[in-house]
């Protein structure tokens, strides 16, 4: 099952927005991810915040009192990550987060930090980036051209193999501070495959918000 948090920043259009949403069991919006999401038509089952950053609080009228979890501004979760949590004591499989790209770099900063934690998320879509966690295995047959780059993430040494790439990964031993910048996707098949420990794959996208 898949579950979206949609989030303030910069995300993708209204297109990618609406292709992910469609396949999804659930869509919590955090704050003021309900603007991100109202505007693309993908109504949210909760939306969860301190509601201090909404522009158009006539928005949160459109929905049910029981669909909307309000909390302090003085708390100690950002909003995203309170959104997050509701997806995962669902313990959905999939946990897809949608904006959070540009503005201030704490966020941005705070939100890579999800992916060092277990659970963690999956897929983060911003405006023109896909960054997609590998835990076990990722396998593309969309990506011939593409660049991507690589970091470790999470407490374990990264070890994995990889198939598709102009650069290949086997035998490398990657700790927090190593990079793999601007690798190149030469096959139909992206095939990369985790030997210990996870990484993220980050790519340019063209799917702008």
């Amino acid at each position: 099952m898949r579950g979206i948090v949609v989030t303030g920043g910069k995300g993708p259009g209204v297109n990618e927005l609406t292709r992910w949403a469609d396949g999804a069991h659930r869509v919590i919006a955090a704050d003021t991810g309900v603007e991100r999401a109202m505007e693309a038509g993908v109504e949210p089952d909760f939306v969860v915040g301190d509601m201090d950053s909404l522009r158009d609080v006539e928005l949160l009228q459109r929905l049910p009192e029981d669909r909307i979890k309000r909390f302090p501004p003085e708390k100690d979760n950002t909003d995203t990550e309170l959104a997050l949590e509701m997806l995962y004591a669902e313990q959905f499989d999939e946990v897809v987060l949608v904006g959070g790209g540009g503005g201030r770099m704490d966020h941005l900063i705070g939100i890579l930090s999800l992916f060092h934690r277990d659970p963690h998320p999956n897929v983060w879509l911003t405006s023109g980036n896909e960054i997609t966690a590998v835990d076990s295995m990722v396998q593309r047959g969309d990506l011939r051209g593409s660049t991507v780059s690589f970091f470790p993430v999470g407490n374990e040494p990264c070890r994995m193999r990889s198939h598709g790439l102009k650069w290949p990964l086997d035998g490398l031993v990657w700790t927090h501070g190593d990079v793999g910048i601007s690798n190149e996707v030469v096959s139909d098949e992206l095939r990369v495959e985790m030997i210990a420990g996870r990484l993220i794959m980050v790519r340019e996208s063209e799917n702008h918000g």
